[in-house]
């Protein structure tokens, strides 16, 4: 299975990924874990970009860029790990990029999808999982701490970026949107759920 974990900054994604990791490990399936953008030397290179401080970057290029790194990941990593028959984890896909250049951005949806589909050589998630939670949970979480540059835009821009994935979600069900303000066993029971009805089991 390809598992992908989005949601806005302090819903717990790095962390639910781990605790998936391990339970799926535990029922012996082999499970490789990615986050986009990353998990390659050049997308560990974009990350640094998009992320760091220093460049002007404009939303097409930095739209460019994440697909630049999603698709190296693809190659390098997820698709191979598939054809193996081990599941992926990754911490962020494509859906990320249509709400925080396309919703918060004000990019074209299907702009974004179209280059995206090429980007991914037209691979998409088995389960897509968004994690939510309200902008003020989110900064209480973080601290208030805007670690990169992505977490510096602000809040008006963080509450479009909630709001995409939660309308993207109503218009495409086979993300499964799960509230993320509850405690860390509770979400990650959750997601086992979800998991499971997948599994069949």
């Amino acid at each position: 299975m390809f598992i992908t974990i989005d949601g806005g900054d302090g819903s717990g994604k790095t962390t639910q990924q781990r605790l998936l990791y391990d339970w799926l490990q535990s029922l012996g399936r082999e499970v490789v874990l990615c986050r986009d953008p990353g998990g390659t030397r050049l997308g560990d290179k974009v990350r640094e970009i998009v992320l760091g401080d220093g460049v002007n970057i404009c939303g097409i290029s930095e739209m460019f860029l994440f697909m630049t790194a999603r698709a190296q990941l693809i190659d390098e990593v997820i698709r191979p790990a598939l054809d193996a028959g081990k599941d992926v984890i990754a911490d962020r896909f494509l859906v990320s990029n249509i709400v925080y250049q396309g919703y918060a951005g004000g990019m074209a949806i299907k702009d974004i999808e179209l280059i995206g589909n090429v980007a991914t050589g037209g691979i998409k998630p088995d389960v897509a999982i968004i994690l939510d939670i309200p902008c003020g949970v989110s900064v209480e979480r973080t601290g208030g701490r805007a670690r990169d540059r992505m977490e510096r835009k602000g809040e008006e821009f963080h509450q479009k970026v909630r709001d995409g994935f939660l309308d993207y979600a109503k218009k495409n069900p086979e993300y499964v949107v799960l509230d993320a303000i509850s405690s860390i066993g509770i979400v990650e029971e959750s997601i086992r759920n979800v998991i499971s009805s997948r599994l069949g089991s």
